[in-house]
């Protein structure tokens, strides 16, 4: 079994105890230990960087809401809540999912805090958790900048009391990138010689973050982040860092080959497939024949570098994606957003759109197809396409699940190695870069290319992330997004426009503070 947070509370900040893999955890006295003391125990920094993870647990649970359904790979029905308003760029201040975003990853940014400024007192052996602190400051402000572009950078545990908040106005976006790379680069120091442990922020993590950081500030820093990425691909044994992928036996036809390799796809996100291989000689048929479900024995594998776990606990205490501002507490069982689960339908928010069913067909996808989307939907929308397309792959039955949610995975670092070489050119023939790309492809049973292009990079990593929240962002650093959203916007009779790509503020912030936080632009 894996590692599950669950939480305790102490003093005013939550905090959570680990087990071994083996055991779960129980529950507490809430109120046995206050901060000091906490502090002056043994594992006291390790219980506090454990409640930071268990924090985080929540950010994944609408963030799909706000970043693919703001894409041109999924869409919502008509009759399902404010999905549609999202999905139409009609996003509204007041919304509860874009206040939630925001609140979550601020509180996960304070109990982070709590390590940061309490650093000089970890013992020797738990110097990594103000590492892990570090990272995950790093990485909640990272979501927020790419979400709302201008943010403030909160680097202590506020005082709500002094209204200390005012001392942290909101920054131009360059500004908190600065802060976020040095925050990564700093938790790399305290991580250097941490164990490597999938489930917690470890140096190679922080490296490669580091990287997607300076790739994605306004003025991209091709040269530092190709350095960064080097060090990891260069050396990604060290780091037990690969593509899950199978070798190709003498006399495997195309048929079986690619199906061993979407099965291999699958499990990166702990996904066993059982059924069997088409038998059909068609080259439109779906190469497998049947079903996909979580098995968390295979979450932890090579290509993961950080996810964040989750665990199926029989409990009546937990959050779904659908609860409220005034449900923010810590859990005995959660699950990253329901929206995308196999009960997902029900909710109408991770249907294909018919643009990206053009780009994932079994003619063009034979990998990634069928451990991607669900392909008894595809059969029947091709016959009928009012039929709706979902999405196959987090197989979770219900709202709360054990699949884990992938924060980094090596596939992406190998793409981003190639965009760092590109450099925001139109094309390179310089090897490094392609056979950083050729390895994805490889692992998609597709041909290799002797040149890569900036839109094929783009294209690629649109089938490799579907449904990872990875499209939307992926088109804002590119310097794509109005060109592909406008369009698809336009064909779509939809509502985008440039200030967009990035969501409103949340109005709720606004109020607390009045006349301190501007709005974004376009809304």
């Amino acid at each position: 079994m894996k590692n599950i947070y669950k939480s305790i509370i102490v003093g005013f900040s939550f905090v959570a105890l680990l087990s071994s893999c083996e055991t779960e955890l129980d529950l507490s006295n809430p109120t046995a230990l206050s901060l000091e003391e906490l502090l002056q125990t043994n594992d006291g920094f390790l219980a506090l960087s454990n409640g930071v993870l268990d924090a985080y647990q929540k950010i994944p649970a609408n963030e799909f809401l706000l970043t693919e359904l703001r894409s041109d790979n999924v869409r919502a029905n008509s009759e399902n809540g404010n999905f549609p308003a999202i999905n139409s760029y009609n996003v509204d201040p007041n919304n509860g999912d874009v206040a939630t975003y925001y609140s979550n990853n601020m509180h996960v940014i304070k109990h982070a805090n709590t390590i940061i400024d309490n650093r000089f007192l970890a013992p020797k052996n738990q110097q990594y958790t103000v590492g892990e602190a570090y990272f995950m400051r790093a990485l909640s402000h990272f979501n927020l900048v790419r979400a709302y572009q201008n943010i403030p950078f909160i680097d202590k545990v506020l005082d709500v009391t002094q209204k200390e908040a005012l001392d942290y106005p909101q920054l131009p976006e360059a500004e908190v990138y600065a802060k976020i790379i040095e925050d990564f680069k700093t938790s790399i120091a305290y991580l250097n010689d941490a164990a490597i442990n999938r489930y917690r922020p470890s140096k190679g993590a922080a490296i490669c973050l580091a990287a997607k950081a300076y790739l994605s500030q306004p003025n991209p820093n091709y040269v530092e982040a190709e350095l960064l990425l080097a060090s990891v691909v260069e050396n990604n044994g060290a780091y037990n860092y690969d593509l899950l992928s199978t070798d190709r036996a003498a006399g495997l036809s195309d048929r079986d080959y690619f199906a061993t390799l979407s099965i291999d796809y699958g499990h990166v996100f702990g996904n066993q497939f059982t059924g069997s291989f088409s038998e059909s000689d068609l080259a439109s048929d779906p190469v497998l024949d049947g079903d996909w479900s979580n098995n968390s024995g295979l979450e932890i594998n090579d290509e993961v570098i950080f996810s964040i776990a989750y665990d199926l606990v029989s409990s009546d205490n937990y959050v779904t994606s659908d609860s409220g501002l005034n449900d923010q507490v810590e859990t005995d069982s959660e699950s990253h957003s329901f929206a995308m689960t196999l009960q997902g339908p029900s909710n109408g928010v991770n249907i294909a759109t018919l643009d990206f069913l053009k780009v994932m067909t079994p003619e063009l996808q034979p990998v990634r197809f069928p451990a991607s989307v669900m392909a008894l939907d595809y059969n029947a929308f091709l016959s009928n396409n009012t039929i709706d397309v979902f999405n196959a792959k987090f197989p979770n039955d219900g709202e709360i699940g054990d699949t884990d949610w992938i924060v980094l995975r090596y596939a992406d670092v190998l793409l981003l190695y190639s965009e760092a070489i590109l450099a925001g050119g139109d094309s390179t023939t310089d090897t490094r870069a392609i056979e950083a790309f050729n390895k994805v492809r490889r692992r998609a049973g597709l041909e290799e290319v002797v040149v890569l292009t900036k839109q094929g990079l783009l294209e690629e990593r649109r089938v490799e992330f579907v449904y990872e929240n990875q499209r939307l962002y992926d088109l804002v650093r590119f310097g794509e997004a109005d060109n592909v959203l406008s369009k698809f916007s336009t064909d779509n009779s939809l509502n985008y426009s440039s200030g967009k790509k990035y969501l409103p503020f949340p109005q709720r912030e606004r109020d607390n503070l009045p006349n301190f936080y501007n709005q974004n632009d376009g809304y």
